[in-house]
């Protein structure tokens, strides 16, 4: 199919593509979901696979012309990744140059030499949340996993005490703030303030963190009491370098997009003038895009070059950053394709007519939905993706800030419970050498708590907001 025949056909798709009533798209929507879940649990599909085919069976169920249904596909997978492809990229980039050039460990070594005794399962919740900013979730449990089983094995700390606040940490950045895939994705899917939803989840972060954290490692430490595996203690990323950037560069560079984006949320509703000089370059400099650029050239000197890296060394860290995104940019593009398909079939008006006769505030439906995805397929990216193409059309009339709450919503539900069908699942209960009911009873408890205290504290924004 041309370019050109795309265009026309995602034209043609911007208004419902079949007159299905909402009887047959309900069991459509469902039937659509289930093919995915299906392909993801049973046979094992790469999720990039299950929503590009789930997104084509919800068009057939649904009555609606083949070509209409590609259309709405290729058109939604297309519009996301040109709007997030390039945040994602950036923000691997800039977590690659804090792995590689011991950026990260410096964090790490200062902050604990600093902590001890109580003390310490604060630090780890510190720790995770300033490296967890730029980096996927998986890529920062590799690298906090050694700095957790050390601290636990030479500290003499019960295991679950350390890694619980660390996790807690990872996770909360990884489904409430930007620049992580979800958020961004549901950011985009309802038109969403980057700022304003940044400094939001901040205010949410915080209280949640704390207690799916520190306070609920006491208990998870009580109930699963086991040492750190030592044959899990790998080498440290820094350890062959013979220099390292500072503690202060390191988190001045990490939090630079994190501050130039709150500062042009703060300018946009302090003066709130497009025409104001000061507007119109906070506006440039803290758009994501720019503001992540700027973070990575910074990074390639206060990081890369601070510790030794040649230019052909730099070269090579940004090569190899960009090759393991690759499933996660088709997994948010098939996500958006997805997300565009149901809005094309007039998902969004049917879950309109439904949610009046319902009751219930569109910010707890929202999070109940991103439940029912997140326990279905295991992946919290899918049900951020998923939930925010469905809920999408209750952000229209919403205030600025009522529709970051709603990204926020649609963040904390696909956090709740994660259990045999995620990833993330096995990936601790390797690590931490647990078995499954032990993984059930302190990592599923601990995703499960930050899912309700998000979406608790995002209604109690609500009432203010």
């Amino acid at each position: 199919m041309t370019s050109l025949s795309v265009e026309i056909l995602a034209a043609d798709a911007a208004e419902p593509i079949t007159s299905a009533g909402n009887a047959q798209l309900g069991i459509a929507v469902l039937a659509g979901i289930a093919v995915i879940v299906l392909l993801i649990t049973t046979f094992k599909l790469h999720a990039f696979l299950a929503l590009t085919i789930g997104s084509l069976a919800l068009g057939a169920f649904a009555g609606a012309p083949l070509a209409s249904a590609i259309a709405s596909f290729s058109a939604g997978l297309g519009n996301t990744v040109a709007g997030v492809g390039v945040l994602i990229a950036l923000g691997a980039i800039l977590g690659k140059l804090l792995s590689d050039s011991g950026g990260a460990d410096q964090i790490v070594d200062t902050i604990l030499a600093k902590a001890g005794g109580r003390s310490m399962p604060w630090a780890m919740v510190l720790i995770a949340s300033v490296i967890g900013l730029p980096l996927f979730f998986e890529v920062g449990i590799v690298l906090l996993i050694p700095v957790v089983l050390l601290v636990a094995k030479r500290g003499n700390y019960s295991l679950m005490r350390i890694g619980i606040p660390a996790l807690a940490g990872l996770s909360v950045m990884h489904g409430l703030i930007p620049p992580h895939p979800g958020p961004l994705v549901a950011i985009d899917a309802v038109g969403a303030n980057l700022g304003v939803t940044l400094a939001l989840g901040l205010l949410v972060a915080i209280p949640t963190v704390v207690i799916a954290g520190p306070l609920f490692s006491r208990y998870a430490a009580r109930w699963v009491d086991i040492p750190a595996p030592d044959k899990m203690i790998p080498a440290r990323p820094s350890e062959n370098l013979e220099k390292r950037p500072g503690f202060g560069v390191t988190v001045a560079t990490v939090l630079l997009p994190v501050v130039l984006m709150l500062v042009k949320a703060l300018v946009d509703i302090v003066v709130d003038d497009p025409a104001n000089g000061v507007q119109k370059v906070t506006d440039v400099i803290g758009s994501p895009l720019i503001a992540l650029l700027a973070a990575v050239i910074v990074a390639l000197f206060t990081l890369g070059r601070a510790a030794g890296f040649t230019k052909e060394r730099l070269s090579s860290t940004v090569d190899k950053s960009l090759a393991p995104i690759a499933g996660v940019l088709l997994i948010v593009g098939a996500g958006g394709g997805f997300k565009q398909t149901l809005i094309d079939l007039g998902v969004g008006q049917m879950i309109l007519d439904f949610s009046k006769s319902w009751s219930i505030p569109a910010l707890l439906l929202a999070w109940l939905i991103a439940v029912a995805i997140r326990l279905a397929t295991g992946s919290a990216t899918v049900a951020t993706i998923s939930a925010a193409g469905l809920v999408a059309p209750l952000a229209e009339g919403m205030s600025t800030g009522e529709v970051s709450l709603l990204v926020l919503a649609v963040g904390a539900g696909s956090l709740f419970f994660s259990h045999v069908n995620d990833a993330g699942f096995w990936l601790v209960k390797e690590y931490f050498g647990m078995n499954v009911g032990q993984t059930v009873k302190t990592w599923s408890v601990m995703e499960t708590i930050i899912s309700v205290v998000g979406i608790v504290c995002v209604l109690l924004l609500s009432l203010v907001i």
